[in-house]
């Protein structure tokens, strides 16, 4: 049933153009003005369009688009402490598997009208600071964080938001409240394994290095995860090398194989803790000539798509960081739809797995 526009408020008068006198965000009373009805009718049209008139509606749906008015949600919010957002923190934009994980936050949360806010820390630690500083001022409804190390200042913070925490993308003995990850030691650990199972001695790994207060801790433990496997199996870590400033990226591999190379030519193997730079390693293998895996196997993580078309494709260990994503949203609803439920605290070990590709072979049968 169309409700009739119950008239202009005393000082609606209609304009004859679609700008507004004033500068500034275009409110709800300039809506009105423009389209000649009451702020009321304004409100209907956005809540219950079906209940005003078509000609009226029609033309508020005007106004609003000449205007290009947004509502404003905060006024409501104060009250009912609903803010309808949720923060995201990356360390990185260009990192294909934060995106995924982005999007599977995504997928969940709009189900239910929330929305993702994400900002990046270029792996600055100051900058996580500033970016957590910025978006409490916000009052989300959640914070979501990528990696389970940060500061004592942001520990703080987090810990006193009065708001759910869900760090993603790692996993800490000691999480902060909620978690959905991997063990980013494991994952070195398990690729040292893979290497020494083919038969591989002379191996080596790259990973970053860190400078001042930018740093990569999930890279940093898979270079620690892989080189205690090697000591423990009674091989050198000579070759484990650190290079590159986060993030990690195509150049930092090919740099890197150079190092290794000048440190020891008959090196067998190489892991790397992004496929990025080890889909670099293989391109400046096949500049210097050096066949993979025939002279040398190189190994990843990540299983980014540009190692499933690298000549030879690329050996790498997977984690399913859509469905991480995707469960650390229905968390996120789970806590925010129970006021009890934030009490039990969820850590989830989402798994991972090696793919084979060409790029690793087994020594002795190459």
């Amino acid at each position: 049933m169309s409700i009739q526009d119950e008239g202009p408020e005393v000082d609606v008068k209609p304009e004859k153009t679609g700008k507004r006198a004033k500068s500034g965000r275009p409110t709800i009373r300039d809506v009105s003005r423009l389209a000649g009805v009451s702020r009321m009718t304004v409100s209907r049209v956005m809540s219950e369009p079906d209940r005003v008139l078509p000609a009226t509606r029609e033309r508020v749906q005007r106004a609003i688009a000449d205007l290009g008015y947004v509502p404003d949600k905060t006024a409501g919010s104060l009250a009912s402490r609903r803010t309808g957002f949720i923060a995201l923190i990356i360390p990185t934009l260009t990192n294909a598997n934060f995106a995924t994980v982005a999007q599977g936050l995504t997928e969940v949360l709009r189900e239910a009208d929330f929305h993702l806010l994400i900002g990046y820390t270029g792996y600055d630690i100051a900058e996580e600071e500033r970016q957590l500083t910025s978006l409490l001022a916000r009052r989300p409804e959640a914070i979501v964080l990528a990696g389970a190390t940060h500061s004592r200042a942001a520990s703080r913070m987090l810990l006193s938001a009065d708001v759910p925490v869900l760090e993603v993308a790692d996993l800490s003995a000691r999480p902060l409240q909620h978690a959905v990850g991997f063990s980013n030691y494991e994952i070195g650990r398990v690729a040292a394994r893979h290497l020494l199972g083919r038969g591989y001695r002379r191996i080596g790994a790259v990973g970053p290095v860190q400078d001042g207060q930018i740093r990569d801790y999930r890279g940093e433990e898979r270079i620690r995860g892989f080189e205690e496997e090697l000591r423990l199996s009674g091989l050198p870590t000579d070759l484990v090398l650190r290079h590159g400033v986060p993030p990690i990226s195509y150049d930092h591999g090919a740099a890197a194989l150079g190092l290794l190379l000048e440190r020891d030519p008959s090196i067998e193997a190489v892991f790397a803790v992004s496929d990025l730079m080890a889909v670099g390693i293989i391109m400046e293998s096949q500049r210097r000539g050096i066949s993979v895996p025939n002279e040398l196997a190189v190994m990843g993580f990540g299983d980014f798509e540009i190692g499933r078309v690298t000549n030879p494709p690329l050996t790498t260990i997977h984690v399913d960081f859509h469905a991480l994503g995707r469960r650390a949203g229905a968390i996120l609803l789970d806590v925010l739809s129970d006021d009890d439920a934030e009490e039990a605290l969820h850590v989830v070990d989402v798994g991972l797995s090696i793919i084979e590709r060409g790029s690793v072979g087994k020594k002795g049968s190459l």
